[in-house]
């Protein structure tokens, strides 16, 4: 999930939708239309809603689901067998191979100057240890130039080696410009702002690039390599993988980091003993999973709910996206029990290898020709958390128009909520919807917010890209559940309305501004190689 990204207004109309028709109370809700399905669906998501059962189950019992490891495998067949259950045909197709890897323990401590045990943990795909290995720290050579690097480099050897630039302060910069005296939070930005440019220029002229530090640290025979990458909130910090073929690569909290690189920097001594261990399994075979509801009237023509289920496995992959994949298996069970015989077939998607770069969707897309080009149109869930607030048109003329007639016969109390972008811009990545877009498959991701009016819509992402996007923090517990249940059953209502429009999605494509031309599509990576 690409948070990065900046929601723009500025150049497009938007458009917020109203409902005229009057509004019956059913059961608490209200309901623009007489449409007994809506209704259905309603009462079958918030009366008798799973997604806590699922959620449950997908972030504590599984737990994170890297690419290539045991448990992303094992999260697939739990999903069909949940599938299979409901009466739901599922099955799961391989599009390529990927690094095997199971984590293990790890336990990072350091022995002297004094004992205490870090925050801490070995990075995706890292190697393990040889059992507890105990060795002193070396923060990475400002050497000045690539030769001198060169000749630094035999200092690694048998020693962690600290390739972060450490943080001044690990307070969160909201907190710190609430509290501190204008003058110190002047002070502290320029000390950052002169750490970081140091920072990169110590990196850059060790003439090796940034990502592949690791492995050359590793040639030169370093026990460890030790970095950091905080994220600007109280006690997080991004946890990512890594190539390294033998040292270890390990992730330290801000504080652990700071404490160790300070210790190394005056002189005092810092020892680690670190237990890492792990397991490579070879290049092993991956699949996206899928559910479908047969369509009766246009079997082969197609409407597409899908979210990733891959995640980093840093925590639990809970907001990244396991909540979008249980949306999509709460919103297959739900249509299954209002919705049982489609006009078009429904397919439900479990994409794995987003965060590899969207490799699970892309390999469909490009495998399937003839479904892509038969799809009604495609919804993508991996918005972490809260009501779907925005829906970008992605540049398709006429979607609108159908969007807006969609939102006027679902609840008021979800579509209220809703404003689109028209027509909005074609986005060539960040998440699945991007590997159909490229194609000109009108789909569509939502986008999330904490309803609140007085935040731009740019602002409102319950600084999901700070505590929980790719994080040791992404955890359970952030799930907002009330809002996971609606996403759902909004989902399984636009769903069920594409499914049923008499006439396929437009696929008009806006005039693109000069300059700018419409995504290409991008090969999927088959493999880890």
């Amino acid at each position: 999930m690409k948070l990065s990204e900046q929601v723009w207004l500025s150049s497009s109309l938007t458009f917020l939708t109203t409902l005229a028709a009057p509004l019956t109370e059913v059961a608490g809700q209200s309901f623009p239309s007489d449409d007994p399905v809506i209704r259905m669906i309603w009462e079958e998501g918030v009366e008798r809603s799973q997604v806590y059962e699922l959620g449950q189950v997908m972030m504590d019992s599984i737990g994170p689901r890297l690419t290539g490891s045991p448990a992303m495998a094992g999260a697939n067949d739990w999903a069909l067998a949940r599938f299979a259950e409901w009466g739901i045909e599922g099955y799961k197709e391989q599009y390529g191979t990927w690094r095997g890897w199971e984590r293990g323990i790890t336990h990072i401590d350091l022995l002297s100057p004094r004992v205490r045990t870090l925050e801490g943990m070995a990075a995706a795909w890292s190697p393990a240890t040889a059992g507890p290995v105990e060795a002193d720290v070396v923060i990475l050579a400002d050497a000045g130039s690539p030769e001198a690097f060169q000749a630094w480099l035999p200092e690694a050897r048998g020693r962690f080696v600290l390739i972060s630039r450490p943080e001044p302060s690990c307070r969160a910069p909201d907190n710190l410009a609430w509290f501190a005296r204008p003058e110190t939070t002047d002070r502290m930005a320029a000390e950052r702002e002169r750490s970081v440019a140091e920072w990169r220029e110590r990196v850059e002229n060790t003439g090796v690039d940034r990502r592949l530090l690791p492995e050359a640290l590793d040639a030169a025979g370093a026990a460890g390599i030790v970095r950091s990458q905080w994220s600007e909130g109280w006690g997080v910090n991004k946890i990512f993988g890594t190539g390294s073929a033998g040292a270890p690569v390990l992730d330290l909290s801000c504080e652990a980091y700071g404490l160790v690189y300070r210790l190394a920097e005056n002189g005092q001594g810092p020892v680690l003993r670190v237990d890492a261990q792990a397991r490579f399994l070879g290049e092993v075979p991956v699949f996206n999973a899928f559910a479908v509801i047969p369509g009766t009237a246009e079997p082969e023509e197609y409407v597409i709910l899908g979210g990733h289920y891959d995640s980093w496995d840093g925590a639990d992959g809970a907001l990244d996206n396991g909540t979008g994949a249980v949306a999509v298996m709460e919103a297959m069970r739900i249509l299954k029990s209002a919705v049982p015989r489609p006009r078009r077939t429904i397919i439900g998607a479990l994409w794995n290898g987003e965060e590899q770069g969207l490799n699970g969707s892309r390999a469909f897309a490009e495998d399937h020709p003839e479904i892509l080009a038969r799809t009604h149109t495609v919804f993508n869930i991996d918005h972490g958390n809260g009501p779907v607030t925005f829906i970008p048109m992605q540049g398709f003329a006429a979607a609108a128009g159908r969007f807006g007639e969609w939102l006027a016969r679902i609840p008021s109390e979800l579509a209220d909520l809703v404003t689109l972008e028209i027509p909005g811009m074609p986005e060539s990545g960040g998440t699945d919807h991007a590997s159909f877009l490229c194609a000109g498959v009108p789909a569509f991701s939502f986008h999330v917010g904490d309803g609140r009016s007085d935040r731009s819509i740019a602002d409102n992402r319950w600084d999901t890209s700070i505590y929980t996007w790719h994080t040791n923090r992404d955890t359970f517990d952030k799930i907002v559940f009330e809002d996971l249940r609606d996403d759902a059953v909004m989902t399984a209502m636009f769903a069920y309305l594409a499914s049923e429009d008499p006439e396929m999605m437009p696929r008009t494509r806006r005039a693109m501004p000069e300059g700018m031309e419409w995504p290409e599509c991008r090969r999927p990576a088959r493999s880890s190689g």
